[in-house]
């Protein structure tokens, strides 16, 4: 009796754990979805709207900035107030822009609904993995590989999503397929989220607020720099943004209660080079993602059912892989798989360097596929690194800064687009845009290689 009581429990347990991860799962996939879906649409909103295809392309930048800026922002809320509430917060924003996006009057409207939509979205992923490290407290890897499958891989499926949208239906739709996912992440979450415990007294005077300004100050000045990449360096924007870096750390190391404590970044540098390494991961995920695809319509003039079936290697082959690499680091630790995935990204890269203007697209697929199972490892082997260096507490605001790493890395991705295919797209800047990924792959496999092991990780702990 004693064995099936306990077996009952078991699985009573296991699928309490599959319904929780499975709510912060799919709210977490809204904002990689967004971000990378509406870029089909480019083309019908500057008919919708009759605006430029630069002004068209602030859509994008301006999700990114609100989301670089907004992540450590919600996790921090998330941590001081509750994180449940921070994630119901969230779900609401996302409803409230999804459903006036479609009806915006304006160009501008709509990008002020995405910026709503972005700030939604971003109270998502700090809150809900707060909430998962703080009940799920045994292999944990092999639950963050679904919220890994969700949260990053879910971006490859974005643009192949948004032309099926877009081919049966319209714009608008591209936001309006967020409700479904909404509904059954809100659903799920009232069910089976945890109360937020009682916390100490807290209000927004607590809240770093001058940090919090500061911070998007640096921000904004980072990105501006890294845009003007496109257009010409504006290296004026360099030792301003140096300056104010240096003006936010000094600010920040003299509060009790900062917005970011930098000393404790200072003092674990192992943090600040999983964030680095996630730059450097994002800038190679996002050249491919974007650069590929515009690489096969206007070179090899290939249609988009194509290039989307094409593109799913890299999605596709990041979800199979994400699960048996979440058993591997939990059996493991990060160290090992995340080296073997840095190789894959280098081996992906170097193979992208053999296509040529007569390619078959089965050629260019497979050397993608190799690009997609480094996606895999990266994702979930950073982020689970990550979580051995901060405590359950600091989740929230980890877990943000672990992905304006990933915004900030999109950023200069699109920069390198920008400079590499400014004038004109042809193979010979393709392999360009490659090499540059080539490099950056050789400073990832070095930053793995330095990383401590488990059983050091361990040892230091006692």
């Amino acid at each position: 009796m004693g064995e099936l009581a306990e077996t009952a429990e078991s699985k009573e347990s296991r699928r309490y754990r599959f319904l929780l991860i499975t709510a912060v799962a799919l709210g977490t996939l809204l904002n990689p979805l967004n971000t990378t879906m509406i870029a089909v649409a480019f083309a019908r909103l500057q008919e919708e709207f009759q605006v430029t295809y630069a002004s068209i392309s602030w859509l994008i930048a301006t999700y990114y900035v609100a989301s670089a800026v907004a992540q450590p922002v919600m996790g921090k809320l998330g941590d001081m107030f509750g994180r449940k509430k921070m994630f119901l917060l969230g779900l609401g924003l996302i409803t409230v822009a999804s459903l006036l996006a479609p009806l915006s009057p304006s160009f501008g409207w709509l990008i002020g609904f995405r910026v709503i939509q972005a700030i939604g979205s971003s109270a998502l992923f700090p809150s809900g993995m707060g909430i998962i490290r703080a009940v799920i407290t045994t292999n944990q890897a092999r639950s963050l590989s679904i919220m890994s499958v969700f949260s990053s891989t879910s971006a490859a499926f974005g643009p192949s999503l948004g032309g099926f949208l877009i081919q049966y239906s319209d714009w608008q739709a591209i936001f309006l397929v967020n409700f479904p996912i909404i509904a059954a992440s809100l659903i799920l979450a009232l069910r089976v989220m945890p109360r937020d415990k009682l916390l100490t007294k807290q209000t927004f005077g607590d809240l770093d607020i001058k940090g919090i300004i500061l911070f998007t100050i640096v921000i904004f000045s980072w990105l501006f720099f890294f845009l003007s990449f496109k257009d010409g360096v504006n290296w004026l924007l360099l030792p301003v943004s140096v300056l104010l870096s240096w003006f936010f750390y000094k600010y920040e190391a003299q509060r009790q209660k900062p917005f970011i404590d930098v000393l404790f970044l200072k003092q674990n540098p192992n943090v600040c080079f999983v964030y680095l390494q996630f730059i450097l991961v994002n800038i190679v995920f996002y050249s491919i993602m974007f650069g590929i695809p515009s690489y096969l319509q206007q070179v090899r003039h290939y249609g988009g059912q194509t290039v989307g079936l094409i593109m799913l290697a890299v999605s596709g082959f990041g979800v199979f892989v994400t699960p048996l690499v979440g058993w591997w680091i939990d059996r493991s630790g990060s160290k090992i798989p995340l080296i073997t995935g840095t190789l894959f990204v280098l081996a992906g890269t170097l193979l992208l360097l053999t296509v040529h203007d007569a390619s078959t697209p089965l050629a260019i697929f497979s050397c993608l596929a190799v690009l997609g199972i480094s996606n895999g490892f990266q994702n979930l082997g950073l982020q689970t690194s990550l979580y051995t260096y901060v405590s359950t507490a600091e989740t929230g605001i980890a877990s943000g800064l672990f992905m304006t790493s990933r915004f900030m890395g999109t950023i200069l991705s699109s920069s390198l687009l920008g400079a590499v295919f400014s004038n004109n797209i042809t193979t010979a800047h393709l392999h360009t845009l490659v090499w540059v990924c080539v490099a950056i792959s050789i400073v990832m496999v070095a930053l793995s290689l330095r990383m401590p092991n488990k059983s050091e990780l361990e040892s230091g702990t006692e």
